[in-house]
């Protein structure tokens, strides 16, 4: 065992005794530190193959075994890693920020309880989107999901990382009602209504009495979430929208203040997304079918695609949901505005219940093929992305397009972008596609990526989420007062995982290990 990767503070000795302990609480077959294993935890979409090795895993199917694993990380000062699905590939999949962690795997952990009635679901970190979908189907319960662009992920992980889907209910985050939590000295606490025995308004009222510690658990590193409510969206009576296409890419600011009103206004009450002609191009072909010239793609190149697959430089998708007679009065305020803003094209959509259904994200569907798009140069496709929050303003917004679009050329890297709508903002998400069999292509990700970061904290925009190497780097954008919520962050870790053993480095909360190389920094 002496080339498993190790934590600090760790001998081949120690962690093979770790092992040891964790097969003597969960058994053998749920415990896993074979090369094969090791590999297949790691980092598929990893832009540098060599960090975030784990030391192994362990598979957990109750909250007892989650318990029980904690027990023993805590005595041995084990790191570990809790991953839902780990299918959140271009954040960093199913490794630890760490080297040498424990991967803790919950994907076994699968239940799902409904509430008919209320239109409310408990469910386990091992719930994919797809088994959400097929107990709603099967039970023929009249609510739909909110599903991100690849759905097979896990639903509890999804929404704990602040991901977004495209109905009314897309910004899950703000569904969930209620959490059930491993603590780090293995205590078992329930968040908000769920604090009071047998409550049956666990999942109907998210605050409960005294401080609301859901959003605590949100992209933290504070505890193991191991049931988590949600609030489900009933089906609708009526989907009314439009898919509107726009010509030129300066089109981004009046698409922006067209739109903006209407989602502060609540005529539009989903989560649309702005995004420009790669978003096609990337999963129906390969570069190789328009060009082989090196560099950021050409202009001539675009139009080509536009042309091909008759799409605009930018495109949106805008949908109504709810009673039909609500919905037409809505749509013709919609029609109105677009019509006005100039666009190249407004493709008309409708469905009323009953009839047979284009199924898609806009739906509530699982769907998986937008990851297609890591095909795009060829090779071992991969990704990160990178998401600032900026301001719902057509002019800002264009201008973040401008620098980032002039980054992408500078790096020769093609530009795939969105810009998807909350009530009050718009988070900017740049996919980074690339090759990972291009060494060239490679070494230019990380200062490419870096680039983006500086530009956008000199305009004030800090990144929503990120990945695993990166979580520092944008930690410390955050950087008020002297970076007052870093060491806030700290002495909540400090308190609750005194051992440090819960996921040390999550967005950039470290805990007792210490952040690498802060001492040398002097932070």
């Amino acid at each position: 065992m002496a080339d498993i990767p190790l934590p600090p503070g760790f001998t081949a000795q120690k962690m093979d005794e770790a092992r040891r302990a964790l097969e003597s609480v969960l058994g053998s077959g749920k415990v896993f530190f074979e090369d094969l294993d090791r590999r297949s935890y790691m980092d598929k979409f990893a832009v540098d193959d060599a960090l975030h090795h784990p030391a192994g895993a362990v598979a957990c199917e109750s909250v007892e075994e989650v318990q029980a694993v904690v027990r023993v990380a805590n005595q041995y000062r084990l790191p570990l890693f809790p991953i839902s699905r780990g299918k959140n590939l271009g954040y960093g999949g199913t490794a630890p920020v760490l080297a040498g962690s424990v991967v803790l795997d919950l994907s076994r952990m699968k239940r799902i309880e409904f509430d008919a009635e209320l239109g409310t679901v408990i469910v386990e970190p091992g719930v994919s989107f797809y088994d959400l979908y097929d107990y709603v189907q099967a039970n023929n319960l009249p609510y739909w999901l909110s599903t991100p662009g690849n759905s097979w992920g896990s639903v509890m992980g999804n929404a704990l990382d602040r991901g977004v889907g495209y109905t009314p209910y897309g910004e899950h985050t703000k569904n969930i009602c209620g959490l059930e939590v491993v603590l780090p000295d293995g205590d078992l606490v329930r968040t908000g209504m769920g604090a009071f025995t047998n409550a049956p308004t666990w999942q109907a009222y998210p605050f409960g009495f005294g401080p609301g510690w859901d959003q605590m658990f949100v992209q933290s590193n504070f505890g193991i979430v191991t049931k988590m409510g949600m609030w489900m969206m009933p089906e609708p009576e009526s989907l009314m929208g439009m898919d509107v296409e726009f010509d030129r890419p300066e089109d981004l600011k009046v698409m922006v203040d067209t739109i903006a009103p209407l989602r502060r206004e609540r005529v539009l009450t989903q989560s649309p997304s702005i995004g420009n002609w790669l978003r096609a191009a990337a999963v129906l072909t390969r570069r190789t079918d328009w060009t082989d010239k090196p560099g950021a793609i050409t202009d001539d190149v675009i139009d080509a695609i536009r042309r091909r697959f008759n799409i605009g430089w930018w495109g949106v998708s805008l949908r109504l949901y709810g009673r039909e007679e609500v919905n037409k009065a809505a749509y013709k305020i919609l029609e109105t505005a677009m019509g006005n803003a100039g666009p190249l094209s407004i493709r008309p959509t409708s469905w009323v219940k009953g009839q047979p259904m284009e199924y898609s994200g806009w739906t509530g569907t699982p769907i998986t093929f937008p990851m297609q798009n890591v095909n795009w140069y060829g090779g071992r496709g991969g990704h990160i992305g990178f998401s600032p929050i900026i301001e719902q303003d057509g002019d800002k917004a264009l201008a973040q397009f401008r620098r980032t679009y002039a980054r992408y050329q500078e790096y020769g890297m093609d530009y795939q972008g969105s810009f998807a709508f909350g009530e009050r903002h718009l988070t900017n998400v740049n996919a980074m596609i690339f090759n990972k069999d291009d060494p060239a292509m490679m070494a230019r990700v990380d200062p490419f990526f870096r680039t983006l970061v500086a530009d956008a904290k000199q305009h004030g925009y800090g990144e929503y989420r990120t990945h695993l190497d990166y979580m520092d780097l944008v930690a410390d954008t955050y950087d008020f007062n002297n970076g007052a919520m870093r060491r806030l962050n700290e002495k909540v870790k400090h308190a609750l995982d005194p051992n440090g053993i819960i996921a040390p480095g999550k967005s950039g909360i470290w805990g007792a290990y210490g952040r690498p190389g802060a001492e040398e920094a002097g932070a």
